[in-house]
């Protein structure tokens, strides 16, 4: 099948191809608030309709929450399955927006053309990349190259209560020989890049309670225990004096970077002078001796959130207080065991709490990292078919966050996930006036074109 005849088949139908996505940007599909839960189902009526346009067999399926969209296209070649979100971020501060959020609009821009709305990025026009490249090749050669399942949800912005068991239920549908997830961006906003690191996250809250109330600091200040005290011991003697972290076992699971990768992240011309620059820092403050780049994609952290305890209101207060708190959140790499780890690190806890002080703990999640196998066939090939369509090499890429639904395709279905975007830095995504770059979704299509020719 002629790729270059799909290719200048995109290039043609753009206009249109922008006119249904911000068709699709009109309807305010907000997940996590119950008044546009008809906007949702309309969302998701929206997309089996446009689907089943290009003969793909879709259906809206129930949840106890929003609806998923399935749809199946025979074909030759590999089995790919392909997954976005429909539903969008609320848009809160209205205020701060220059337009109807929900009213898409073409605008020009000192840095090119930009579609202007909420869900323009996150998650509408890359989840519409896909399909407007499998509009065309259906266009010109009236069949795909191969055999396609579309998986598309609606809660991903509020926590995809329903995905999981969703996904049990219905694993032998789904399963693929490989999961697609456009939910992701270029690196520095203009390299092509293949997702290949996820961390992991654990969240752990500890309250230590000392006396069974609070008390005038001047008539028990020094005879008393104080909380605030013993919890600041504990968070300072999680880290050394060279940034690591001093949980036992913390480090097992931990993979050293390979030659060749460190040498192509090293090729990727990262900053780290701006990149911290930009937030008004200037030194890194993580493992001595590691990049910035190792220290975001690929190393372990511990980090303290948040801390709580004693009068934190107006003016001044003398107490001496019965508690004090702390959120504290690990991003995880390699195969780090999240469950070890947090039985680890509520010993350490018990192990330093000194006579009269109890500890409470509460879990916030644990998830482990995502590593995925570059050595796969299908990357190379598709990391080319990147290359051959934007003007700088695609690279592979580690994300410092978590995506979740990757590691679900692994673990429930044994799918191995591809994370391919075309999101920049500034597309202000879960912020006012969100927009996604013309060029991202007009080459994001082609991508997945050529994509699709490549791994077929």
């Amino acid at each position: 099948m002629s790729l270059d005849a799909v290719l200048a088949r995109i290039d043609t139908d753009l206009p249109q191809a922008t006119d249904r996505l911000m068709e699709l940007l009109r309807i305010p599909s907000i997940s996590t608030d119950p008044a546009y839960k008809a906007d949702c189902d309309r969302a998701a009526d929206w997309l089996v309709a446009d689907l089943q346009s290009l003969g793909v067999k879709t259906e809206k399926r129930p949840t106890p929450g929003h609806p998923m969209v399935v749809g199946h296209l025979d074909g030759d070649g590999p089995h790919l399955l392909f997954y976005g979100h429909y539903d969008v971020q609320p848009v809160d501060p209205l205020e701060l927006w220059d337009r109807d959020p929900f009213d898409p609009e073409l605008q020009d821009t000192p840095r090119g053309r930009v579609i202007r709305a909420r869900g323009a990025s996150d998650d509408k026009g890359q989840l519409m990349t896909f399909v407007e490249a499998c509009r065309a090749w259906k266009a010109v050669h009236g069949s795909l190259p191969c055999r396609l399942t579309f998986f598309l949800e609606g809660e991903e912005e509020s926590g995809s209560p329903s995905l999981v068991p969703f996904m049990e239920e219905n694993a032998a549908e789904l399963k693929s020989d490989l999961a697609l997830i456009c939910d992701t961006g270029l690196f520095d906003s203009r390299v092509p890049a293949i997702t290949t690191m996820l961390r992991g996250l654990l969240g752990e809250e500890l309250t230590i309670t000392g006396p069974d109330k609070d008390l005038h600091s001047g008539m028990y200040g020094g005879a008393a225990i104080n909380p605030i005290r013993v919890l600041s011991r504990i968070i300072a003697s999680l880290h050394d004096d060279t940034g690591r972290i001093t949980i036992p076992g913390f480090y097992d699971g931990v993979p050293e970077l390979s030659q060749e990768l460190r040498d192509q992240w090293q090729g990727l011309g990262f900053d780290p002078d701006r990149f911290l620059g930009d937030v008004g820092l200037s030194q890194p403050a993580g493992e001595q001796g590691r990049s910035a780049l190792e220290m975001i994609w690929s190393r372990p952290t511990c980090e303290v959130n948040g801390i709580t305890g004693g009068y934190t209101g107006a003016g001044f207060k003398t107490v001496l207080p019965s508690k004090a708190s702390a959120k504290i959140s690990f991003r995880l790499v390699g195969t780090q065991d999240p469950l070890k780890i947090r039985e680890n690190f509520r010993q350490m806890v018990q192990d330093m709490l000194p006579p009269d002080c109890a500890v409470e703990f509460s879990g916030h999640g644990a998830g482990p990292a995502g590593m995925f196998d570059t050595s796969s066939p299908p990357y190379e090939l598709a990391r080319q078919a990147l290359s051959d369509e934007w003007p700088d090499e695609a690279a592979y890429i580690g994300c410092g966050g978590s995506i979740p639904i990757a590691g679900h395709f692994a673990e429930i279905l044994g799918t191995p996930p591809m994370l391919i975007g075309f999101g920049k830095d500034d597309d202000q995504i879960h912020s006012p006036n969100e927009k996604y770059d013309l060029e991202s979704f007009h080459k994001g299509i082609r991508s997945w074109a050529r994509i699709l020719a490549a791994l077929s």
